[in-house]
């Protein structure tokens, strides 16, 4: 990358009316920026945070259990990381109400959305900047995770921010604290995606000398963001190497996986495909992931073409696409070809890099299209850059309001799941189960989070204790065992215990029995009330 026609450190980024020569970010706020962030807060009040505000998901009551004081923390697997737990718990700190914890991430992820982009302004300009937020927020997958507490979209926006650091280290050093935060809170947030993110901005850096002082900001930021994760391996896992081994057993075996027409086919839902059998559903909504590599190789040919044209650099510099695209693809990486499952929130902050080379693209094209030429007059030039503004804003608007479709359907059946969650928590406690209380079987840890329980599991990706250990505990606090209606039989251990089913959820709690009170056990030994007997 050093024998460029145009080094890096030659160029000068754009600079906007309200960029002085010297100063950093603009003085003025980015309004349009600001409006997509202002409708995508509105966006997930009105359609998501509606269907999800009585309850909380798996994942998330994983994630919010170990910062919540009022009840036990839900056993926390080797993969995660802990960087969500600390975003919530300044909310899950002082209320219960999950309400206001959705309230409370629909505005930090709105308020998240504007920052990340808004460090790309000096970088492609204000407009591309907006419609880069917006092709990524009008995702539905994008709306969904908004008011969630889980861990893609922060690593999503903390990618962006990184890489638009990164690329500003040159001309304004102060970048590189910021470069450090941002890949510092990626890792946090999700420790592996921090190491994917961090690979290729490291090899930029080792290969074009301008970037060589954002190296010890990536070190840094990365070694920050891993600590946690690394000390918690050798407290719990007896070190590095033995956590990333559960890692790989809880993932089903990191390797060699082929994993794109997974990918594809979850893309509409269901929100975890495990094992990924279901078929493709509507088809046509998946045009535009079929076309983003299409528009990713194009604005990455636009930009080595600009590479070796000086006078296309001041409308942005070329190594920005070229870098999104290269952190988006080492992002993806783990999702498409190590893994044998998919989930549509995997690759969103692949979707959020490319967006930005993507709406570069789209300006480009209206820009040309207004410029006559030799052959094109000026009328005909203006005719051709209408007709391909009204193909782009229609193009724009269909996928928009078919997102729009997928985030209403998609929150009414995380409404439902998490509904069965709540339901079958009230049904314990009708049964008798008060903290403290254990669950175990199906669906457990998001069970015993909503009634207050702990939760333990024998066997699986969460297994935390043994048998003995569980029929030990169940006979000193209220316990249940949870199986699906229709299902297997009970385990061996929970043959004798009573089944009592739980309305409106399909599940049925198994109790075992209860011990006899001291005063009847006294009773049958010595055959009169109030003695031990002989």
């Amino acid at each position: 990358m050093e024998n460029m026609a145009v080094p890096v450190s030659a160029v000068r980024y754009p600079r906007t009316r309200s960029q002085p020569p010297g100063t950093g970010a603009p003085r003025r706020p980015a309004l349009r920026l600001a409006v997509v962030a202002s409708a995508y807060a509105a966006v997930q009040l009105a359609f998501v945070v509606p269907h999800t505000r009585h309850a909380l998901g798996w994942d998330e009551s994983v994630y919010v259990s170990q910062v919540d004081p009022r009840g036990p923390a839900a056993y926390f697997s080797a993969p995660r990381s802990r960087g969500i737990s600390l975003l919530v718990a300044p909310v899950t700190g002082l209320t219960s109400s999950h309400p206001a914890l959705r309230l409370y991430l629909v505005l930090l992820s709105a308020a998240a959305l504007y920052a990340a982009f808004r460090v790309w302004d000096r970088l492609v300009g204000r407009g591309a900047t907006a419609l880069a937020a917006l092709l990524f927020a009008g995702l539905w997958i994008t709306q969904t995770s908004g008011p969630a507490a889980m861990p893609n979209l922060w690593v999503a926006l903390g990618a962006v921010a990184a890489a638009g650091w990164f690329l500003r280290v040159p001309e304004q050093p102060r970048a590189r604290w910021w470069l450090a935060a941002t890949l510092a809170s990626v890792t946090l947030v999700r420790t592996p995606d921090g190491a994917w993110l961090a690979l290729p901005l490291l090899v930029a850096a080792g290969c074009v000398r301008a970037w060589r002082p954002a190296l010890p900001a990536l070190a840094g930021g990365l070694a920050l963001g891993a600590a946690q994760w690394a000390a918690e391996a050798y407290v719990r896992f007896g070190g590095l190497r033995e956590r990333l081994r559960v890692s790989s057993d809880v993932e089903g075996g990191v390797g060699w996986h082929l994993n794109a027409g997974a990918a594809w086919r979850s893309l509409d839902g269901p929100q975890l495909c495990r094992p990924c059998e279901v078929p493709l559903r509507h088809p046509e909504l998946t045009v535009w992931w079929l076309a983003l590599p299409l528009l990713a190789a194009a604005a990455v040919a636009v930009a080595l073409r600009d590479a070796r044209t000086p006078l296309q650099l001041r409308r942005g510099h070329p190594a920005s696409a070229l870098l999104a695209v290269a952190c988006a693809a080492s992002l993806a990486v783990p999702y498409l070809f190590l893994i044998d499952y998919s989930a549509p929130r995997f690759l969103m902050p692949s979707y959020a890099l490319l967006a930005l080379p993507v709406a570069g693209l789209a300006l480009r094209a209206l820009r040309s299209a207004s410029v006559p030429g030799r052959a094109v007059g000026v009328r005909a030039a203006a005719r051709r850059a209408t007709a391909l503004r009204a193909a782009l804003g229609l193009a724009l608007v269909l996928q928009l309001g078919s997102q729009l479709a997928v985030t209403r359907w998609a929150a009414a059946q995380s409404e439902t799941t998490s509904g069965r969650y709540a339901a079958a928590a009230r049904g314990l406690h009708r049964l008798g189960l008060r903290p403290p209380c254990l669950v175990t079987g199906y669906r457990a840890l998001p069970v015993a989070y909503h009634a207050g329980c702990a939760s333990a599991q024998v066997a699986g990706n969460n297994r935390s204790t043994t048998v003995p250990a569980l029929l030990r505990r169940s006979r000193r606090e209220p316990t249940a065992l949870l199986t699906r209606h229709g299902g297997a039989r009970p385990p061996a251990y929970a043959r004798a215990w009573t089944p009592h089913r739980l309305p409106g959820t399909g599940w049925t709690a198994y109790l075992p029995p209860r011990p006899a009170p001291e005063r009847e056990i006294r009773h049958k030994v010595s055959g009169r009330h109030g003695t031990m007997g002989p």
